[in-house]
């Protein structure tokens, strides 16, 4: 590329440069200041499922039918191991009276203890006396935010009844009363509470990591400091426009949502960063002009760089197809800031390396032969002999022991993908907190001196039409019922029945969601039998457990869908850039292999290693979009290489020569990348957890196997066919049977 001409002229040229950084900075400062910033526009309420879910519709009815009964539910549990005294269950009484008479923010009702006779309010105490439930409702409509602060009203109205705070008594305290908020109410006040007090950590701890790594690998302060520049400044354009399109209501994002985004706007990133740099850096020990170095790094890397980004946006905007709320609220925050994080690598980190030139990379600045030679006359020291090519023996290996490589990554990564098919799934949030989280806590002490089915009961509603069943005796038999309660006439329908049913096991596991069709299909039974028409279509059930039953089906539908369109367009994409069939398919089955790998490795170390009897339904979908997307980047960046050498070179030739020279750029954006999902794993909350570990291992899997090793042999083995149907002009025959011995 000529110096001062074309795109590098105009983002990296003597003046552009700085012109490329004043305006990231206008744009930046500019947004910042109009539009505000994304963490302050979190919605972390959001409904998951569309309207026209069962669950949905079962609430609604509930809430049109039911209104007195109807509400978001606190269950605050009060226990004295030793037995609640007659003064402390007075001064209980004496705090819902309270409550009755000057409600709370978005409180709508609460069991009025202090209305019951004696002997009904024994009934409410466990058996041995030592533990009393006090349900509290607040507005569905409520968020987090405003139940945290009527929760908070309620603990300094107890501190004043008590001369005490229950609420902060350790659970293990077994001479003092203590109490704790869970349910819903509860839950909800925690998940935000862990997420929001997650992201400064996550984010202070995902600089620290990148920053250390940079410095380990390239040894360089001012070469580390660039990545983060550029990162910050694709952070601070994107956290703006997606709280802009928030406030619009075109979008809804959460704390989970923006957590997730920091680390990927880090990781991913820095990994563009770095395939710009590694170029420049080449180039650098090569061409003496400095300017003309960082045109030509432009030139050879904008390719792959724009490719590999448009591949992570294209997958991240598919999530908008999901019916769960939850995967469709990841789509444009994460597609929007990696396609600003890609931009920002093609203009501001070339802008940046123009500016510091060589000195990007002090103290181990890259030089010419003839610049060595010429420093080391200066200070009167011998010349240094000229600078050798390191020879890569995974090039070596890789084209001259194909079969043998590819056998063995194949029964490597095969083996440990069987693992993925005894994955189990669990859809229960509490059982991802902290055991010390108080809706967790309290969760606890209900599920021994109670039912854990209080925790979260549903409520079974039909349309008798009038006729009398049979309905109640039915759903009493049921062996995972506990306590069916009487029957509750509609405010508006006199033929509808509700009925609030509790399970005896917990109502967020996975055995009491398959037990939502059982349910139905005997309330069904129930009304055909009673004689009752479209009997089908004459049942409702509302409640915590009918809502995350429908949230599993979502989630497979979800699977089903995505996962199919995702491989399309990344497989379309890559057809256009690499103009090859061949290629294409072996590099789509190459990263599939290796997330059903990560699967199966992450179900190992989570379940075998960590003790957890399951993982996060969720999980599955975000690390396959994840890796797919983020494990064709390393392949794309290496198969460029391959693809420019083999114009010049035979192809065995091009292939050891591109895998070594991306190697260990490739090797440290892997680390990079995963040391950033990792950070997730250090994280108080399981499903991050989870996610981090899976993510993180399909990364190292796609940098240490997938992309030096697998691939490179079955580009080797394939020869031109690899190419096809695309031109292949080979180099003279008896020149590639000679290279190829001579390796």
């Amino acid at each position: 590329m000529q110096e001062g001409s074309g795109y590098g002229r105009f983002i990296a040229g003597k003046r552009s440069k700085w012109i490329t950084l004043i305006v990231w900075i206008i744009i930046a400062v500019g947004l910042s200041l109009v539009w505000p910033a994304v963490n302050e526009r979190e919605t972390n309420n959001a409904q998951d499922l569309s309207d026209s879910k069962p669950s949905v519709q079962a609430a609604t009815l509930a809430k049109k039918e039911f209104p007195g009964g109807e509400g978001l539910p606190a269950l605050i549990v009060w226990r004295n191991s030793a037995g609640l005294t007659d003064d402390q269950i007075q001064q209980i009484q004496a705090l819902t009276e309270r409550l009755e008479q000057d409600p709370v923010e978005q409180q709508q009702s609460v069991v009025p203890l202090h209305k019951l006779p004696p002997q009904a309010l024994q009934g409410q105490l466990s058996e041995d006396g030592s533990t009393i439930v006090m349900p509290l409702f607040f507005n569905k409509d409520a968020d987090s935010e405003q139940l945290k602060e009527g929760i908070e009203a309620v603990e300094e109205k107890a501190k004043a009844i008590f001369g005490m705070n229950p609420f902060d008594t350790d659970i293990d305290n077994e001479s003092k009363l203590i109490a704790r908020v869970t349910g819903p109410v509860g839950i909800s006040i925690d998940a935000i509470g862990l997420f929001s007090s997650a992201d400064v950590s996550l984010l202070i701890a995902t600089v620290v990591i990148v920053l250390v790594l940079l410095l380990l690998i390239y040894r360089s302060p001012v070469l580390a400091i660039i990545p983060i520049i550029a990162v910050g400044f694709a952070y601070m354009v994107t956290s703006p426009i997606l709280g802009f399109m928030a406030d619009q209501g075109w979008i809804t994002v959460d704390a989970q949502s923006i957590s997730i985004m920091t680390v990927l706007l880090f990781g991913a990133g820095t990994d563009y960063c770095l395939f710009m740099i590694s170029r420049y850096r080449q180039i650098l020990y090569h061409e003496p002009d400095k300017k003309k170095a960082i045109f030509q790094a432009i030139t050879g890397s904008s390719g792959a760089i724009a490719m590999s980004g448009f591949t992570v946006v294209a997958a991240m905007l598919v999530l908008l197809l999901a019916e769960y709320g939850a995967y469709q609220r990841f789509a444009v925050p994460f597609s929007l800031s990696i396609f600003i994080m890609f931009i920002a690598s093609l203009t501001l980190v070339p802008a940046l390396l123009a500016i510091f030139g060589r000195g990007s990379f002090y103290p181990f600045v890259p030089r010419t032969h003839e610049m060595e030679v010429e420093r080391a006359k200066k200070k009167g020291k011998p010349a240094p002999a000229p600078r050798k090519v390191r020879e890569s023996w995974i090039g070596r290996i890789v084209t001259t022991r194909p079969w043998a490589i590819l056998a063995i990554t194949v029964v490597l990564l095969g083996g440990l993908a069987t693992f993925s098919t005894q994955v189990k799934f669990t859809y229960d949030l509490l059982s991802s907190f902290p055991e010390n989280v108080p809706s967790r806590e309290g969760f606890k002490v209900i599920g021994e001196q109670f039912s854990q089915g209080e925790l979260a009961p549903v409520k079974v509603i039909v349309d008798a039409g009038g006729k009398e069943t049979d309905l109640k005796q039915r759903l009493e038999s049921l062996d995972y019922i506990n306590k069916v309660g009487e029957p509750q006439q509609g405010a508006e329908n006199a033929n509808i029945t509700a009925y609030d049913v509790e399970f005896n096991l917990n109502p967020y596991s996975i055995e009491a969601m398959q037990h939502i069709p059982d349910l139905r299909a005997t309330a069904q039974a129930a009304l055909k039998d009673a004689g009752v028409a479209n009997a089908g279509q004459q049942v409702w059930i509302d409640g915590q457990t009918a809502e995350q039953y429908d949230i599993e089906v979502a989630g497979e539908r979800d699977a089903k869908v995505i996962i199919p369109v995702v491989i399309g367009m990344i497989t379309l994409l890559l057809l256009i850039y690499l103009r090859s069939i061949v290629a294409t398919v072996y590099l789509i089955i190459t990263v599939v292999l290796s997330y059903f790998s990560a699967l199966g490795l992450g179900w190992i170390i989570i379940h075998y290693g960590l003790g957890a009897d399951a993982i996060q339904g969720a999980i599955p979908l975000y690390s396959f979009v994840f890796l797919v997307a983020l494990g064709e980047d390393y392949n794309i960046f290496m198969i460029s290489s391959i693809w420019q050498k083999r114009k010049t070179m035979p192809l065995r030739q091009a292939i050891k020569e591109g895998v070594g020279e991306t190697g260990s750029v490739i090797t440290s954006a892997g680390l990079i990348l995963a040391g950033t999902f990792a950070v997730l794993a250090t994280l108080p909350i399981q499903v991050l957890v989870q996610f981090g570990i899976i993510t993180a291992i399909g990364v190292l899997l796609d940098t240490f196997l997938v992309r030096p090793f697998m691939v490179p042999a079955i580009t080797a083995l394939l020869g031109k066919w690899a190419f096809w149907p695309g031109k292949y002009v080979p180099i003279a025959e008896k020149e590639e049977k000679k290279a190829y011995q001579s390796l």
